[in-house]
This record gives C-alpha cells, sequence and structure tokens, in this order.
C-alpha cells in the first residue's frame, strides 16, 4: 500500500484506478485457477473479496456501470461458492471479459474523470452476459436476484495485509540517492589503508623504544652525567607511552572502520533493495495471455512459472515484458503442436511452457521453454537459403548455434502463413535488442520434436553492474560481464595475418584482433611484449578480439550516469567509482563494436604484431607463511624461496593478519591451529576483506580429517594440503597453480 503522505495527494478517481488495477490481479489468476483446481474454495471466496472490493470503490466515486458490473460478478462467486453455478470454460471466458472491463473502465476514467460511461454499450453487453450465467441454472423457483451477502470473513478467510510500505519517489532522487550510497561505501572503504597506516606507525614507535633502550644500556656501561641517564629514561617512557596510545587509537579506529563500512554496506544494500521487485510483480500477465491466445488457437497449454519471487530490477523487469511476451507468442503460435498432433506422436493434449528465473554467479538467468515440436535445423538451413541471406555452400558449414542466430534478425520468420499472431518476423528480434540494450544475452536452443528453449542472461541490476576492469593506454576502464564472450592470453606466435588483418583462432574459427586504444583513439605503449591480454566481443555474426594492456580483475560497480550536457560519449555508456574513490569508464560493447568496423573498413588498421606496449620490470610473487613452528615456517619459506618466490614469515594468526593487510601478497601459505587466531579465522578474514579477498590461501595441517578440510574450504581456502604431502612438492604445484610460477 502506499504510504499516509502519498494517499493524501491522490484524487479519489486515482484511488480507484489503483484500487482496480490490484484486484483485477487476484481476479485473473483465481478466475484461471478455478480451471484446473477441483476445490476452489479459497479463490472463489478470494473472487467474491475483489468483486466486493471494487463494488465499493466505484460506489465511492460514482461510477455506476462499475458497480453493476462488479455487483453482477460478486453474485456469481457467491452462487458459485453455493454451487449453484458452475464456472465452465465458456462462462470463465465472460468473467474474464469483465475483468478486462472493469480495467477499461478504470483506465477510462482516470484519462477522463468526467466521461460519461452509462450509455456504454459494451459495458452492458458483458453485465448481460454474466447474468445470463445465473439466470441459465436457476430453477424457476428461485430466480430472484441473488444480492451480495453481508461479508463475515473468519480469520482464516480473511484477507493478510502486506507489512510493506510503499512510497512514490521519483527516479532522479532513486538515482540521486543510489549515487550517494555508493559514495558512502568507497568514503567506508577510505578509513582502511588509514588504519593500515597506524599499524606502520606503531611498527616504527616499536622500533624506536628499542633503539633508545639499546641506547640505555650502552651509556649504562660509561660513567656519564646521571642526568643525561634520566632524560634517556624519561624519553624512553614517553616513547612507550605513544606506543600505547598509538596502539589503543588504531584498535579504535579498527573498530571504528569495521562498523562504519558495515553500516555503508547495509546503506547500499537497502538502497539496491528500493529498485528491485519479485519477478511476479512483473509477470502476472503472462498466465491469463497465454490461456487466451492458446484457446484462440484452439490449443491447450499449460504455463508454469518457477522462482517467481526472485528479485528483478524494476526497470529490468518492465523492459523484459515485451521480450518475454514474444517469446511466450512464438512458443504457442509455433511450438506447441494441436492436441490431436500432439496424442499422435506419444505427447499429452496439454502442451507446457514453463519461465524459470534464478540468480547464478551474480547474474539473472531467465530460461523460457517448451515441450512442442522445437525447429528442424535442416529446414532453418534451407530458410536462410531461400531468403538469400547466405550462399549454399555457407549455409552448409554454419553450426546448429549459428544458423539459431538467424531467428533474431529482422523480419525472419519459419511460417509461410502471416496471421495478427505470427508470422511477420519481428518478435524475437524485438526481444533480442531489448535484451541487448539492458546489458544482456539471449540464445535459442532447438530438439527437434521435443521442443524449444531460450535462454536469457542478465544482470541483476541496472545500478550495479559486474564488469571485467582493464588497462587501456595506462587507464582503468570496465567491461560488463554479459557482453564478454572469451579472455584470453595469446602469445604472439598464435597471431596469423590475413589481408594485412591480424586474427587468431577459437575453435577454429578465425577472431579478428584489434587494438583497444586504437579504436578508443588514446596513445599506444611503447614496447613489444611476448603475450597479449585480448577480450572477445561480437555482434550478431562478427567476433573480434580487443587487445587491452593487461586486465586488473572482475569488479562490482555501482553505475554513474555520465552528464547529461556531455551527449552520447562514443563507445562509452557511462562512469563508476572505485573502492578508492578514483573514477572509471564503463564502456558500451554496442557502440565499440561499431567502432571497431569503421578502423577496419578505413583500411587503417595498426598491427598487433608490430604495437608497443609498456614493458613490465620483472618483479618478485611475493608469499606470506604464517605458522607458529619454526621448523615448518623454515622449511616451507626454503621450498617456496628456492622456486624464486620473496617469502616473508608471521609466527601466528593475529601477526599474520597484520601483515597480510599491511603488505602487498600474492599468496597466503597456514597452518591452522597457532595462537591468538587460527588458521580458519584468519582465512575467513581474509575471503570476507573487500580487498584481499581475491587473494589465494592454502591451508597447510596435520589435519586430515574431512571434516577439518571441509571448513577449511568453507572458510575460503584455495587449498587444503596436510604436512605429510611436502615429500612430492604439493605445495609448490599448488602455488604455482593459484599464482603461476615465481
Amino acid at each position: 500500500m502506499l504510504d499516509e503522505s502519498d494517499i493524501s495527494n491522490l484524487s479519489l478517481v486515482d484511488l480507484f484506478n489503483m484500487e482496480v488495477k490490484a484486484q483485477v490481479v487476484v481476479l485473473n489468476d483465481c478466475l484461471l485457477a478455478l480451471e484446473t483446481k477441483s476445490d476452489p474454495k479459497q479463490e472463489l471466496a478470494a473472487l467474491m473479496r475483489a468483486a466486493h472490493c471494487i463494488k465499493g470503490a466505484a460506489r465511492i466515486v460514482q461510477i455506476e456501470p462499475a458497480v453493476n458490473l462488479a455487483h453482477v460478478m460478486e453474485d456469481c462467486f457467491v452462487a458459485a461458492q453455493a454451487q449453484t453455478v458452475t464456472l465452465t470454460g465458456d462462462r470463465l471466458d465472460v468473467l474474464l471479459q469483465g475483468v478486462d472491463m472493469l480495467l477499461h473502465i478504470a483506465d477510462a476514467v482516470a484519462a477522463n474523470p468526467n466521461l460519461e460511461l452509462s450509455t456504454d454499450v459494451s459495458i452492458t453487453s458483458v453485465v448481460n452476459a454474466i447474468a445470463n450465467i445465473l439466470v441459465s441454472e436457476a430453477t424457476p423457483g428461485n430466480q430472484e436476484t441473488i444480492s451480495a451477502p453481508v461479508q463475515v470473513l473468519t480469520s482464516k478467510e480473511a484477507p493478510s495485509i502486506s507489512q510493506n510500505r510503499a512510497v512514490r519517489m521519483s527516479t532522479d532522487n532513486l538515482n540521486r540517492l543510489m549515487g550517494l550510497a555508493g559514495e558512502s561505501l568507497v568514503e567506508a572503504n577510505w578509513l582502511e589503508p588509514f588504519a593500515n597506516s597506524l599499524l606502520k606507525l606503531k611498527a616504527n614507535q616499536g622500533e624506536l623504544s628499542n633503539m633508545l633502550e639499546k641506547l640505555q644500556d650502552l651509556l649504562g656501561n660509561e660513567l656519564l652525567n646521571r642526568q643525561i641517564k634520566e632524560n634517556l629514561t624519561a624519553i624512553r617512557q614517553k616513547a612507550n607511552e605513544c606506543c600505547q596510545m598509538t596502539s589503543d587509537r588504531q584498535n579504535e579506529l579498527e573498530l571504528f572502520s569495521q562498523r562504519s563500512a558495515n553500516l555503508a554496506q547495509r546503506l547500499y544494500q537497502e538502497v539496491i533493495a528500493t529498485r528491485m521487485c519479485s519477478f511476479s510483480d512483473g509477470g502476472q500477465g503472462f498466465p491469463r495471455m497465454v490461456r487466451d491466445l492458446a484457446k484462440q488457437l484452439g490449443k491447450q497449454v499449460n504455463l508454469e512459472i518457477l522462482g517467481k519471487s526472485t528479485l528483478v530490477d524494476r526497470d529490468i523487469l518492465e523492459r523484459l515484458e515485451a521480450p518475454l511476451t514474444h517469446i511466450l507468442r512464438n512458443a504457442i503460435a509455433h511450438g506447441i503442436e494441436l492436441p490431436q498432433e500432439r496424442l499422435a506422436v506419444g505427447k499429452s493434449e496439454a502442451g507446457i511452457i514453463r519461465i524459470e528465473v534464478a540468480h547464478r554467479a551474480g547474474m539473472l538467468f531467465i530460461t523460457v521453454s517448451d515441450d512442442g515440436r522445437g525447429i528442424d535445423i535442416e529446414f532453418l538451413r534451407q530458410a536462410v537459403i531461400s531468403k538469400q541471406l547466405t550462399n549454399p555452400e555457407m549455409a552448409t558449414q554454419l553450426t546448429e548455434a549459428e544458423l539459431m542466430e538467424f531467428l533474431f534478425l529482422p523480419g525472419f520468420s519459419t511460417t509461410h502463413t502471416v496471421t495478427e499472431i505470427s508470422g511477420r518476423g519481428v518478435g524475437l528480434d524485438i526481444a533480442h535488442s531489448t535484451v541487448r540494450e539492458v546489458g544482456g544475452t539471449l540464445r535459442a536452443v532447438s530438439v527437434p520434436g521435443k521442443g524449444m528453449t531460450f535462454y536469457l542472461q542478465l544482470p541483476l541490476t541496472l545500478s550495479v553492474t559486474r564488469t571485467l576492469l582493464v588497462e587501456i593506454a595506462g587507464e582503468p576502464y570496465a567491461f560488463g560481464l554479459t557482453r564478454i564472450e572469451q579472455v584470453v592470453i595469446l602469445s604472439r606466435s598464435n597471431i596469423a595475418l590475413s589481408e594485412n588483418r591480424p586474427f587468431f583462432l577459437i575453435n577454429n574459427q578465425p577472431v579478428e584482433l584489434i587494438l583497444a586504444s586504437q579504436v578508443l583513439e588514446l596513445p599506444s605503449p611503447a614496447v613489444n611484449i611476448e603475450s597479449l591480454s585480448v577480450i572477445v566481443i561480437s555482434d550478431r555474426f562478427n567476433r573480434y578480439g580487443l587487445v587491452v594492456d593487461r586486465f586488473l580483475g572482475e569488479h562490482s560497480l555501482v553505475v554513474r550516469p555520465l552528464d547529461s550536457r556531455l551527449g552520447k560519449v562514443p563507445n562509452i555508456s557511462a562512469a563508476a567509482l572505485m573502492d578508492d574513490g578514483s573514477p572509471v569508464l564503463i564502456v558500451d560493447v554496442e557502440d565499440l563494436v561499431r567502432s571497431i568496423v569503421k578502423v577496419f573498413s578505413s583500411g587503417q588498421l595498426s598491427q598487433v604484431n608490430q604495437s608497443a606496449y609498456q614493458v613490465v620490470s620483472k618483479t618478485y610473487k611475493r608469499v606470506l607463511v604464517v605458522d607458529d613452528s619454526i621448523t615448518v615456517r623454515e622449511m616451507e619459506r626454503k621450498l617456496l624461496e628456492n622456486n624464486g618466490y620473496k617469502v616473508e614469515v608471521a609466527v601466528n594468526g593475529m601477526d599474520g593478519w597484520n601483515a597480510v593487510r599491511s603488505g602487498n601478497y600474492h599468496l597466503v601459505v597456514t597452518d591452522i591451529d597457532m595462537p591468538r587466531m587460527n588458521g580458519f579465522e584468519l582465512t575467513s578474514l581474509i575471503k570476507t576483506h573487500a580487498k584481499l579477498k581475491q587473494t589465494p590461501v592454502i591451508i597447510v595441517s596435520y589435519k586430515d580429517r574431512e571434516e577439518d578440510r571441509l571448513q577449511g574450504l568453507e572458510a575460503g581456502a584455495d587449498y587444503y594440503l596436510t604436512k605429510s604431502s611436502f615429500h612430492d612438492d604439493t605445495l609448490l604445484k599448488a602455488a604455482i597453480d593459484l599464482i603461476g610460477e615465481a
């Protein structure tokens, strides 16, 4: 429901319109349920209440046609409850027409409050049709008008009142709030390096205290002025006080930093939640649409929706309605067979269309499948040839996945009959375009005779996007993960030339290479290196390998729109802030592909093999070994150092935690049983830390029980090794697997 502060700003007509739309959802869902349920007591009670609510609201705003229509529908539901009327399929059609008419009345009155509806023949016709349902089954001695009873609902029947309260907010306000939440998250992260700097200050003060102690010991061996000794004692005492004060303040700051980061994260999550709603909110009309269209075509179709409560960004959900509608209509018109055809091939009379919605790996996945006839791949191949979209020689070489892509072309259709429902070849094209616009992908898979499946992969929200961060010309750029086909570390020896254009092969298919710096019109770096970092992106039929300086890792970014005064910035869709507050640009992949095509067509392509890249100076990979046993520490240190790694050690878990926060390690190797903090706790702290969570952790322990191994892996460890396995260099192999050779 709306908050009281917003209700006061709405007219009675607006409230009536909202009431009708809310109750129409109940009416549609429950009427459809009557077709399949054998004992629909709850549905009939809900239908009666919904019609009664609309009748009462219509009386308040004095819309008599709506009062009459809702009243006769309520009478019909009461009669069905009393089992004096049976609501068959045809009668449900009439009642569904009544639902549509109520919605039409609400929208018409909202658009024009002074509209006169009392003479509307179509409304009268629907009212009479519903009234005939009552008359047709009434006995001669019982044909009086059925009036609505006084409604007394038991606690079991009483409708539940939602505890969620909604408020109206403009998109601009919500976007500004989103931006502030993202900035608060960035600002909270500033405290952490500040706290780490206090750790270093604390260490320096400890060294100063030790130096003063040594100096005092040296002076104690000589007969010097007593006053010097007293001054040194006072200085040492003051240094100790400073060290203690720094330690106390550092601990307090660390606690504050944790609370601040937690608070900022909670604020951020709550703001994200304001943009989310359940999938069922946007899919309310699908069951009715499927039922009506199937009936129109003489087919029987059951729609199943799994994951109705899955949360989806409201903007994405609104844009998904049209693509999903097109896919569903396509499934009913082209996929599901007529009942007699299904029976002839051993299927049930009623076809099944299933929508599955789920979150996986930080993405939204929607699968729409049917158990219809599917698409014959060879028939599709011939359709592509007949429409002259490719020549017969090329068509024979196309894979099944490549052929399915033709279904998404504008104007492409496999049916020869054009109707109001299908045959124009516009539905799947619109679906594909819309999904791409929101940063998603759409692909189709068919099993002839078994059915068709459409896979939609989308970002969870348009406000936060999961990206791959790369460096181009010394600056960071972000690519949405959904728009990347593959990332490759490519050896120069694998690059070939064709007509002076460099390419490499993926699954025996050529992928042309181009420098990202050239496409973005940025300066190129300076010296050759032997391997290239490549992002593979594509349009519908062509794939391109975009050569970047290096990969910087995956990051979730809060999307910030660019200032509208800039207009459309070529190749850039939005901006974001990194954890340290530095800005990063988010690449518009669709625009970038168009720019790549322009560069290729210009003939001014820079040669990748002659490109200049910054020389990476030799650096050592740093490893932190944490173990309270000096023997084990030294054994692990020597093993790793002998193989080229730079190794530092810590004597317990707390010492290791302080070291890993103040250092920059590529890998942490830790024991389990240690004083002050065990290995499980250390691993968990590292893996839940915003900046350290990408650091690989290897647990090495004498414990070889399965429960210990599972506990280590659940804490986030990348490897769990037993100390008995050192004889075969298992630790070294694990280190190479995680961070490469030194």
